[in-house]
């Protein structure tokens, strides 16, 4: 099998010729643009060569395709045309990471920095208005800043937290099919696509980072505390939403026909550490209904895969997301509470597909051994991978920190799981 042939394999619960990886089809399956250069350096990459930060509020790497090539990857993602910050990724400059690497970012990555050396970045690279993220001397990566202005009951608009959702413009729906195009016409990846405007309640999106002067619910705990004191207030938010959701779904599905074979809709986490965010009658009251239909309306126009996001201790929604429509579920945090591997490929492997799940992010993969990084990806790829249905990656972004051993060291598991006479240590 080629790579676009292995994702359609799993993704349609069959037995691929061998395991289906991805490493930065999206924005919750990259790697940190440090570990990008780093493994660059590794594998033998041009000493000045400097790696594209392409998604600025996470600080991601491009995986370009020598290191998809490099490291036998077998997806390819099309994001969204504008960043997290408004702008879009255009106009390289350097700018100087934490360590002293030297990296690219989009032309309107424009920020301050203040005494304690924080920095902090502008919605559409604009200084004069208030900055919009942070990113604490020696971090990573950035976090959104608090723009809540006060909020009165009796002027509380639902039209102020819909202003970034429109009909999708057609120099972007050019964009989606020209690299669409692009992707299937020279490679043979499979093809990841994000969706514009498709996740509800995505707590990453509430605060609008690319929004200069953002009105209605935009702080976080705001937006929670609304979930359960103005039920009205989000259906009339969700359901706008939806209704421009299903008409940019139908333009989209005319502008990429089957070439996307992947699209994510949601990254909207639902849990914590240890259970659920909300309950499961707030899921089904709140979101199950607009995620279905716009999961119905995608399986009624196309064969594209639908692909959401949740992190945390979700075993409990697990049933009600397929209900929802979703074929494909994310990152699979496997170190949350009742997110056995086992117990979820038993109950769940034969109605989702797993996407993640592979490596531990926020103990093994960053402190443990190489051996252990090595020992773990090879038990969790012998569950998820039996009988298909499962794509590797780590449990969310690979960070920028995590050790370039540790990192080589899941290559190497993957690559003798994958029948690949290929190590990197």
């Amino acid at each position: 099998m080629n790579s676009r042939e292995r994702l359609d394999a799993t993704i349609n619960h069959q037995t691929p010729d061998r395991l289906c990886v991805d490493f930065g089809a999206g924005g919750q399956t990259g790697i940190g643009v440090v570990a990008v250069h780093n493994l660059r350096q590794k594998l033998g990459g041009e000493s000045d060569f400097k790696v594209k930060v392409i998604e600025p509020y996470q600080m991601l790497g491009e995986v370009d395709m020598e290191l998809i090539r490099s490291l036998e990857l077998d997806v390819a993602g099309v994001p969204a045309p504008a960043t997290m910050f408004g702008f879009r990724c255009q106009d390289w400059k350097p700018f100087t990471m934490t360590e002293g690497i030297e990296v690219l970012v989009p032309g309107k990555f424009n920020y301050t920095r203040d005494d304690q050396g924080a920095i902090y970045i502008y919605p559409d690279g604009d200084i004069k208005v208030p900055p919009s993220a942070k990113m604490p001397h020696g971090g990573y990566f950035f976090d959104a800043l608090d723009r809540q202005q006060p909020l009165s009951e009796e002027t509380l608009n639902p039209e102020d937290n819909l202003e970034e959702f429109g009909i999708i413009s057609g120099n972007d729906l050019v964009y989606y099919e020209e690299v669409t195009k692009k992707l299937s016409e020279e490679t043979d990846l499979g093809i990841y696509v994000t969706l514009p405007g498709t996740a509800f309640g995505d707590i990453a999106l509430v605060p609008a980072t690319w929004m200069k002067n953002p009105k209605g619910i935009r702080g976080v705990e705001e937006w929670y505390i609304s979930l359960l004191t103005r039920e009205d207030y989000i259906h009339k938010i969700f359901e706008k939403q939806c209704e421009i959701a299903l008409k940019n779904i139908e333009l989209l599905a005319g502008a990429l026909g089957d070439r996307a074979q992947v699209v994510f809709l949601s990254g909207t986490d639902f849990g914590t550490q240890t259970g659920l965010f909300n309950s499961l009658e707030s899921y089904r009251n709140l979101f199950q209904p607009y995620q279905k239909a716009l999961n119905d309306k995608i399986h009624q126009l196309t064969n594209w895969k639908t692909f959401i996001h949740s992190c945390g201790a979700i075993y409990d929604l697990i049933p009600d997301l397929i209900d929802a429509g979703f074929d494909i579920l994310n990152p699979v945090q496997i170190s949350a509470n009742g997110m056995d591997a086992k117990k979820l490929k038993t109950e769940f492997g034969k109605d989702v597909v797993f996407w993640g799940g592979g490596i531990d992010t926020q103990h093994t993969l960053p402190f443990g051994t190489p051996d252990e990084v090595y020992r773990e990806v090879r038990k969790n790829i012998e569950i998820f991978a039996d009988g298909g249905g499962y794509v590797f990656n780590a449990v969310h972004n690979v960070q920028s920190n995590v050790p370039l051993e540790n990192i080589l060291a899941m290559f190497d598991a993957l690559n003798d799981a994958r029948g690949i006479n290929q190590h990197y240590r």
